[in-house]
């Protein structure tokens, strides 16, 4: 059930924007601008009543929709030249996705029913992993004969039943037994506090002493940071701030335009641009600027904003994680593949449809040895 809900979820990403086509705009007329990002959040704010805006994502192509976040966690897409709501984008190919994701996460099991769906998963994942560590022990030569290695290492056209069953679990175990490893042990890291706290200890860290409340979240781990009160002073919003923080519940003193214009010269190669618009009056503006996919954390940097000034005041993110944080959200992402790109999805997918063929030779082999003829004898 892993293997082939992982195959299925190869391509999720591309699978949903492609399912998002239609929310791209049409190419502007010459000259004509997209929105600024807080006239953009006045029209949504104020044009809904589920609540006031927490956050806005902008795509560095401008046809690309805004994705903005509203406080009963609900998601809206919205053209950026004409300010209109696009949708939700919930369309049937993201529910299908979440569906198969849901069986691959619990069994697609509900309410109190899910933790043994997850125990269930973890369970399995983790005697995988030892099925791998095993298999390559069993699988390694006795002898360093040429032959014997060859015989291990490429498919033998002409063999049939067991022989070809152990042949193809062979070869198809060893070329991808160490994506496997990866993908296995970094799904245990996921289910297991030990597991994450082990990777901190490997890495020389000390673990976390509290675990994150939501599992499988790709929340960001951005430490707080205070504003240098010898570099901030107070400030009196202008007149459109004062207008936004009636629509939308915020207090926005520095414009967010100015915000997202700032980040992005920080990063030129930027990709996207996510504000946090934070409940607090005092906390810094935190613009996340990712580089790559959304799930390369290398390339994601968190830049924090004084509320009033609108002067950089510190950097947060993946850069200033400690070593062992670092490696865990690498293999969070690794464990889709995604951390590497196209590339490392596919190579994902490849070896979860391996994993398919290796199950069924395994099956076939158990089922010769204890229910074939020569079981019989």
């Amino acid at each position: 059930m892993l293997a082939v809900t992982g195959v299925i979820l190869t391509y999720e990403a591309q699978l949903n924007q492609w399912a998002l086509r239609d929310y791209r705009a049409d190419p502007p007329s010459p000259g004509v601008a997209p929105l600024g990002l807080d006239d953009l959040i006045a029209r949504v704010a104020g044009g809904t009543p589920a609540g006031p805006v927490t956050s806005a994502a902008l795509h560095r192509d401008p046809l690309e929709p805004a994705v903005v976040g509203l406080d009963d966690g609900a998601t809206v897409y919205v053209d950026r030249f004409t300010g209109e709501r696009l949708g939700n984008g919930d369309t049937r190919t993201r529910r299908f996705l979440q569906n198969v994701m849901y069986w691959h996460r619990w069994f697609a099991l509900d309410g109190e029913h899910r933790i043994i769906g997850r125990t269930v998963v973890a369970i399995a994942n983790l005697g995988f992993l030892f099925l791998l560590v095993s298999g390559v022990y069993l699988w390694w030569p006795s002898t360093r004969s040429r032959a014997a290695w060859k015989h291990g290492l490429w498919f033998h056209p002409g063999l049939r039943g067991r022989a070809r069953d152990f042949n193809w679990h062979k070869v198809i175990g060893f070329w991808s037994v160490v994506p496997l490893v990866v993908i296995v042990f970094s799904g245990a890291t996921i289910s297991y506090q030990w597991a994450a706290d082990l990777v901190h200890r490997l890495a020389g860290d000390t673990p976390p002493f509290q675990q994150s409340p939501r599992p499988h979240s790709d929340a960001r781990e951005t430490p707080s940071v205070t504003p240098d009160p010898a570099t901030s002073s107070p400030a009196t919003p202008g007149v459109f701030a004062r207008e936004l923080e009636s629509i939308t519940g915020r207090s926005s003193f520095a414009e967010l335009q100015a915000l997202a214009a700032k980040a992005g010269a920080e990063t030129p190669g930027w990709r996207t641009l996510t504000i946090d618009l934070s409940e607090s009056t005092h906390d810094p503006v935190v613009v996340t600027v990712d580089r790559g996919t959304g799930r390369q954390p290398s390339k994601r940097e968190d830049l924090l904003f004084d509320r009033a000034t609108g002067e950089l005041v510190g950097r947060a993110g993946y850069p200033t994680f400690t070593r062992g944080f670092k490696i865990r959200r690498w293999l969070r992402f690794a464990h889709t593949g995604e951390v590497y790109g196209v590339v490392g999805q596919t190579i994902a997918g490849v070896v979860s449809l391996a994993v398919v063929v290796l199950v069924w030779t395994g099956l076939a082999m158990s089922w010769r040895r204890f229910f074939g003829r020569a079981g019989r004898t």
